[in-house]
């Protein structure tokens, strides 16, 4: 669910409930992270939208959207075809 790179906090989105994403971010802002990443491929991106406004609008007020960047990914599937999937990625940052 969540990981920890080398440029800051990441928050990949799946399948779960959005609250448990909103938590994720919000335990990394409270661990004293200044910058904390979202990510989300295909059908996940609304999910991921949807936990940076819950965020940004019920949890930490003061929070800033920094970047937001969208892009396309070339997944092969599983008959061998490539398919196309929609991404996102989400940078927040606490001034």
């Amino acid at each position: 669910m969540a990981e920890e790179t080398s440029n800051g906090n990441v928050v990949l989105i799946g399948k779960k409930p959005v609250m448990n994403y909103v938590l994720a971010c919000l335990t990394f802002f409270n661990s004293g992270a200044k910058k904390v990443t979202v990510k989300a491929r295909g059908r996940a991106i609304s999910r991921a939208v949807d936990t940076v406004e819950l965020l940004r609008r019920a949890f930490v007020k003061d929070v800033e959207l920094q970047n937001i960047s969208i892009g396309t990914e070339q997944v092969e599937r599983a008959e061998g075809q490539k398919s196309n999937v929609s991404t996102i990625e989400i940078t927040l940052a606490k001034p």
